[in-house]
């Protein structure tokens, strides 16, 4: 990087996304990732590409940050690029519990997984999903119709997982197909 970062300064990092500088100390950066979250680097590290620098942090007619004014930008920023994962509950009633996978075939050992463990591989896979749905309808290279077809095929991803919506503990958090609302 060819000048110091400043607080409010975008970068772009190939393993972690997009990010802004939330602090500089002596020797490093703390930057807020939408992928990674909040990270540290070394200001010799050159693993980030610059994608706006804020220039105002060196003129002395600006204000002090407002902590809560960048909090707030900083989660709609977040919650933007689908960097927020949403505490989805699982009803009570599967708590503690297991799945049990029992083959057709005679003499083949069941497999038993926790209840727990198979209803967060499911939220992770709808939010990946949603992130998919984001990043859909902002791609700059694709026509509308095209986003309107593949946003097609996501609801009736959604629909064939409408099964699972048993394990939710609230409606809001059900899977959703093209029946639905």
């Amino acid at each position: 990087m060819e000048k110091e970062l400043t607080v409010g300064t975008r970068v772009d990092h190939e393993r972690y996304g997009e990010g802004v500088v939330s602090k500089v100390n002596i020797s490093n950066y703390e930057i807020i990732f939408t992928r990674g979250g909040k990270m540290e680097f070394s200001k010799s590290n050159n693993e980030m590409e610059v994608l706006e620098y804020n220039e105002e942090q060196g003129n002395s007619n600006v204000q002090a940050v407002d902590l809560n004014a960048f909090e707030q930008l900083m989660k709609h920023f977040l919650d933007k690029y689908g960097a927020f994962q949403e505490v989805i509950e699982m009803g009570e009633k599967w708590e503690g519990g297991t799945l049990i996978l029992q083959p057709g075939k005679a003499g083949l050992k069941p497999k038993e997984i926790p209840v727990e463990a198979f209803f967060h591989k499911i939220v992770m896979l709808r939010d990946r999903l949603r992130v998919l749905e984001q990043n859909i309808n902002s791609h700059p290279k694709l026509s509308d119709q095209e986003k309107v077809d593949l946003q097609q095929y996501i609801t009736r991803i959604y629909g064939s997982l409408t099964t699972f919506n048993i394990l939710f503990d609230d409606k809001e958090d059900y899977f959703v197909g093209t029946g639905g609302n």
